[in-house]
């Protein structure tokens, strides 16, 4: 067993594991600590714990320190000064040319380092501009392409279903959405309609998706033949979330709905389909 803390550096970014040394820290707090980038800023967001050894990719890299108020007026001087940055970028951007879009400028904690996102349809050649800006800020610079979905994550927003964007407010990584998962819940494939604002299928997709996988797991088919209490029928129609099966019975000219608990209690969801 190992003894780590979880760190996050951006509201819904990912948590990054590391080495709490002597340090006792509470949720919410914030610590100083070393990263591949370099010194930086983060708020704790998983105190100090045990966690067996093959969980987290070692060696883990320490905390320095427990942020102090100095500290965080030194995050609140770094963002202001990346505003400024962000408008230089966007004027040599214009000098240069480039098909490129600018979205965000981020300083690390000990100004080793100024980080630009851009998205862009393809390649960018921006070693001119590399140049450009390292003679005007004196420190490294790395520009960064994104995706849309990351473009979306970084400027936030507000969805279709008209609360702020999952990605922007706690999801820590994406994951794989498919249109299968659309089909799946019987949703419209209008791209419309199942699509955020960086044009990706909604991650919201996935929530339920699971639960849609196991219900058909459970139900029968849509056109499935099936033998009930009042007689031989056809599946006509699924409620899939409140496992309820549409049963035609042609002998009594009718449509009967049954649940799957009902089906299951009359031996009709593990009896062979009829042809």
């Amino acid at each position: 067993m190992i003894e780590v803390i979880g760190v996050r550096f951006k509201k819904a970014g990912k948590i990054y594991y590391f080495n709490p040394e002597d340090f006792k820290v509470k949720t919410d707090e914030y610590v100083i600590v070393e990263t591949v980038r370099g010194v930086e800023f983060g708020k704790v967001v998983v105190a100090n714990k045990q966690v067996d050894e093959e969980d987290v990719v070692l060696p883990l890299r320490k905390v320095i320190r427990i942020a102090n108020d100095k500290d965080k007026l030194i995050v609140v001087e770094n963002k202001e000064t990346a505003e400024e940055a962000y408008q230089t970028c966007q004027e040599k951007i214009k000098e240069h040319d480039l098909e490129m879009n600018l979205v965000d400028v981020e300083y690390t904690f000990d100004r080793n380092k100024v980080i630009f996102y851009f998205t862009a349809d393809g390649r960018v050649d921006f070693r001119n501009l590399v140049k450009d800006l390292a003679s005007v800020f004196k420190t490294r610079i790395e520009l960064r392409q994104i995706g849309v979905r990351d473009e979306a994550k970084l400027l936030g927003g507000i969805g279709p279903c008209g609360r702020m964007l999952c990605c922007s407010t706690f999801l820590g990584d994406f994951e794989p959405v498919s249109i299968k998962m659309a089909k799946d819940q019987n949703l419209s494939l209008n791209p419309s309609k199942i699509s955020g604002l960086c044009g990706r299928l909604m991650c919201c997709l996935k929530y339920e998706n699971d639960d849609y996988e196991t219900a058909k797991k459970e139900l029968p088919d849509l056109g499935e033949k099936i033998t009930t209490a009042y007689g031989h029928g056809k599946v006509v129609g699924l409620n899939i979330l409140e496992r309820l099966i549409q049963v035609e019975i042609p002998e009594k000219e009718r449509v009967i709905e049954y649940t799957l608990d009902e089906l299951i209690d009359e031996g009709v969801i593990n009896t062979q389909a009829t042809e």
